[in-house]
């Protein structure tokens, strides 16, 4: 075994676990999951089968990540995350029901409580604000927050909102192009 498990995890021996990634307590790791290297998957979180979580990403305490959902690598998810993956759940549908796909891409941030309905992306490199309920679409590089969450600014790759002119405090700068951040490769 390439990963840590802590004694009370459980992990089926199906689940596919990336090198160097870490599964505390009473986290629940399905058959059919995959999760990819050096992943920090904290007390209580459950990935469910058909889920993919990619490297370095770390999952806090308490979230479930379900069939359908897709998290790219370098991403942070906070604790108590709801992910959706049927928009019109019913306790007893017959087995008739359809899943509705969700990504959140490389290097996103969700804070803490946030709800993230099914069929969605959250863009590279977004922040959604703690408590948020998503129901539509984040861009790249977008801060959200609210219920519904709508935007509040634009983040930088290393985390810190942007300024009016597009700027980090770290040095980088963005510019807007047919209405999508990128950055400004003529720094």
């Amino acid at each position: 075994m390439s990963y840590f498990k802590h004694e009370k995890a459980i992990v089926h021996p199906e689940a596919e676990i990336g090198e160097g990634t870490r599964l505390w307590a009473n986290t629940n790791i399905q058959q059919g999951a995959t999760i990819g290297k050096d992943c920090n998957i904290c007390d209580g979180s459950f990935v469910e089968s058909g889920a993919i979580v990619g490297n370095h990403v770390t999952v806090k305490h308490h979230v479930s990540i379900f069939d359908g959902v897709t998290i790219e690598d370098d991403v942070f998810i906070g604790s108590n995350i709801a992910f959706i993956n049927d928009r019109y759940p019913r306790s007893n549908n017959g087995g008739e029901w359809t899943l509705e796909k969700t990504t959140v891409k490389e290097g996103a941030t969700l804070g803490s409580n946030v709800v993230i309905l099914c069929g969605l992306s959250v863009g590279r490199y977004a922040v959604v604000g703690a408590g948020s309920v998503v129901t539509k679409d984040v861009d790249d590089y977008t801060i959200v927050g609210g219920n519904p969450a709508r935007q509040m600014g634009y983040a930088c790759v290393c985390g810190k909102k942007l300024d009016k002119e597009l700027s980090c405090s770290c040095g980088k700068k963005y510019l807007l192009k047919d209405k999508a951040l990128v950055m400004d490769d003529q720094k």
